[in-house]
């Protein structure tokens, strides 16, 4: 029966500090001992009893103890409930520090099936390598009513068994193996228990184990009245081994029982086979999630040998284990593609699988790589018999019952169930935690397929405009989804409808390229079970054409300050093309960049000094087109203008090259001669500055008023630019302002 207890292997027996004592059994590792097997540690549970004056309390006080990872309370009676409360704290191997108080789940499902021998027992908790442990059992509500006999608390060492851990571990007979919290499995040890609180201990056992993976044990809520054994209609069990039906969907990578180190005497009853697997229940093991994913291997372990020694079962409760990072461990032996009947969720185990994952989930939501592994193992069972695991399937009870919600189940009658469901769906149970409840419908989303959240991210080698992609012909496609890669078969490319390229489900991109022209490009997914989605059609223009420049770049003067150095300039421009212009940059003599509506920018330019300013002019698809012009900023000084009428010299490092003239004579002009295309006066501002008249080859085209409130030096304040160089003459003349005649001059700038 898959809940049996195991035959006792008893070779030897050793005393324990407090009373209780360690009996082991030898069993040889699966594989070869080597060299390796001298720094290997047997896997031991350790069997100490609780004691108490009153019916209403048993407690064990701090107690020194050999090394142990995972802990547990167990009483007589396989089906007998403990109503109430166990607690623990242990002693960290290491450091030495005592742990606060934590919680063991009682309420777990019981044997469907109970034998003698068997034992009711909490769901083990994963503490870490530890070397002292205390605790208490108290009845519910803290009444003096009689609690289970038999009570004892049981300590798990995991031992080190596996060439990957022997490899990382000191070889010392009791190396810590730094390890967290984990949790609870449903298969159990072997003990022999006492059912008279006033007595010595139990005898614990100590097993050598071979590595194995880990176990995931379930959480259970107290059921609102107690489970029917009540015959069932349910498809019998077989102990003829099934032949293994394929799948439509790939096996996922599992750690086998050898790889996490099973020790097989512990499980010596062959396996037993269900008909099929039409529903797969999700579990949660119950404790801390913060165990390291290289413990997860010890962890399992400790499972099974707490459900095969301490619960006196005949193996582990589930049929895979997965743990935080997402590795599968095979649980229940009898070959992961069989239907072997497992013992996961009372009154259901013989028409199901059961999958646990290692961790407590309650408020935390598990993590991605845990509900891949889970989608993976569920999608594979079920497509051996053709279910889609976003269905739902009618199940035969096997035992009356209600469930966490408050359904009740008659036995023999037939219920409705999601294909992959949750443990608490069954049983009155808040396994498999509130968050990995709400989970659910992720996995089977992932797990049924189609591909989920499927859509393009980006294109490229294009540029969007609108809601076109422009390219000059090669393309990478990139894209997302929410469905793991490895549930995905392939991804396809379709450009115009048909297959241009093929990737992996684990893809993110393709690439092709395009002829010229219109394209519609999409993505296609193609799940593992068959399923496919696509993207919605995205509009892609495949061409070569690049952008003109109607307005090749032309500088011109502007207002501002004139240094020696840095002259006042406008660039502008015109670009234009035929299909969509995304902007132009400016390559020198510096570098910006400019949308494509933009057709100028003032800048700076250094005196005296040529340079060419180039400009490209980009499309979406990338094509672009360069031009460019060269100019030079020339000042004029003021020395160098013809004079007529008094002009006075001033010095000043505020002035344009240190000089300038001033002048209040009405009519006193300064003309300067040169040849190019634009030209600016500079000149200094007062609140007494006067006016002037500006006169271009003769022509009077402005008159200029220097007044400003504030006083500013080197100010371009006239300007005047022409559509291609040629000679020019600017004068200007005083025009003798009443009240503020005088202006002061700096020079001229023009370029060429």
């Amino acid at each position: 029966m898959s809940y049996k207890r195991r035959a006792w292997l008893t070779l030897g027996a050793v005393l324990l500090g407090g009373g209780g004592v360690v009996t082991y059994a030898v069993a040889s590792p699966s594989g070869d001992a080597g060299a390796e097997g001298r720094a290997k540690r047997p896997v031991k549970v350790y069997d100490l009893a609780l004691k108490g004056a009153t019916a209403g309390k048993r407690e064990l006080p701090r107690t020194d103890t050999e090394q142990f990872s995972l802990v547990g309370v167990s009483w007589t009676g396989a089906v007998k409930r403990l109503d109430g409360t166990a607690q623990v704290r242990t002693r960290d191997l290491e450091s030495g520090e005592w742990s606060a108080w934590r919680d063991l789940e009682v309420n777990i499902d019981p044997p469907e099936d109970p034998e003698a021998g068997m034992r009711g027992a909490s769901e083990p908790l994963w503490v870490g390598p530890s070397d002292g442990v205390q605790v208490q059992v108290a009845h519910e509500d803290g009444t003096t009513g009689a609690l289970p006999k038999g009570l004892q608390v049981n300590l798990v060492d995991p031992g080190v068994v596996t060439a990957a851990e022997t490899k990382a571990t000191e070889p010392a007979a009791f190396v810590a193996e730094e390890s967290s919290p984990e949790a609870t499995p449903t298969d159990g040890t072997t003990v022999t228990p006492t059912d008279d609180p006033t007595t010595t201990s139990p005898t614990p056992t100590e097993t050598t184990a071979t590595p194995t993976a880990t176990a995931t044990p379930t959480d259970s809520a107290s059921p609102s009245t107690s489970p029917s054994t009540s015959p069932s209609t349910s498809p019998s069990p077989s102990a003829t081994t099934p032949t293994a039906p394929p799948s439509t969907v790939p096996k996922p990578p599992i750690t086998s029982r050898a790889g996490w180190g099973a020790d097989e005497s512990l499980s010596p009853d062959p396996s037993e086979y269900n008909p099929d697997v039409k529903t797969v229940f999700v579990h949660h093991t119950d404790g801390a999630n913060d165990y390291s994913c290289a413990d997860s291997a010890s962890i399992v372990r400790g499972i099974y040998a707490y459900h095969t020694q301490v619960n006196g079962w005949n193996d582990v409760g589930y049929n895979f284990l997965v743990d935080k990072c997402g590795t599968v461990f095979e649980g229940r032996k009898g070959g992961t593609d069989l239907p072997v009947l497992g013992a996961h969720t009372y009154g259901w185990n013989r028409e199901s699988a059961g999958i646990a994952v290692l961790g407590e989930y309650t408020s935390t939501s598990a993590s991605n790589a845990a509900l891949t592994s889970v989608a993976r193992v569920a999608a594979w069972k079920l497509g051996q018999y053709g279910a889609d695991p976003a269905g739902t399937v009618q199940l035969n009870a096997g035992a009356s019952q209600k469930n966490y919600f408050g359904t009740s189940f008659t036995a023999g009658t037939k219920y409705t169930f999601n294909r992959i469901a949750a443990h608490r769906d069954g049983y009155n149970t808040q396994c498999p935690g509130n968050s990995l409840y709400a989970q659910l419908p992720t996995i089977r989303a992932w797990a049924a397929g189609p591909v989920q959240g499927l859509k393009v991210a980006s294109v490229g080698g294009a540029g969007l405009s609108g809601s076109t992609y422009y390219t000059k012909g090669a393309v990478s496609v990139k894209w997302t989804a929410t469905t793991p890669g490895s549930l995905i078969k392939s991804f396809e490319l379709l450009v115009d409808g048909k297959t241009v390229a093929t990737a992996a489900g684990t893809a993110t991109s393709a690439n092709t390229t395009l002829a010229l022209g219109s394209h519609t490009v999409a993505v296609r997914a193609v799940h593992q079970s068959g399923k496919t989605v696509t993207t919605a059609a995205l509009n892609v223009v495949a061409e070569t054409t690049a952008p003109t420049f109607t307005t090749t770049p032309k500088l011109s003067l502007r207002t501002g300050t004139v240094n020696t150095t840095a002259v006042p300039v406008a660039l502008g421009w015109k670009a234009i093309d035929d299909k969509a212009l995304r902007e132009v940059k400016l390559t020198s003599p510096t570098a910006a960049t400019f949308g494509p509506s933009t057709t100028t920018s003032n800048r700076t330019a250094n005196s005296g000094t040529a340079a060419t300013w180039s400009m490209q002019a980009y499309d979406f698809a990338g094509n672009y087109r360069t031009a460019s012009a060269s100019y030079t900023p020339v000042i004029l000084q003021e020395t160098s203008a013809v004079k007529s009428g008094t002009w006075t010299a001033r010095s000043s490092t505020s002035y344009l090259g240190g000089k300038s003239y001033s002048s209040g004579s009405k009519n006193a002009s300064l003309s300067w001669t040169f040849t190019g295309r634009s030209a600016s006066w500079v000149v200094s501002r007062a609140s007494s500055s006067g006016q002037v008249y500006v006169y271009v080859d003769g022509v009077k085209v402005s008159t200029v008023d220097l007044k400003s409130s504030t006083t500013l030096y080197r100010q371009a304040i006239w300007t005047k630019t022409w559509s291609s160089s040629a000679q020019h003459t600017v004068k200007i003349v005083v025009v003798g302002t009443s009240g503020r005649p005088t202006i002061t001059t700096d020079g001229l700038v023009y370029l060429k």
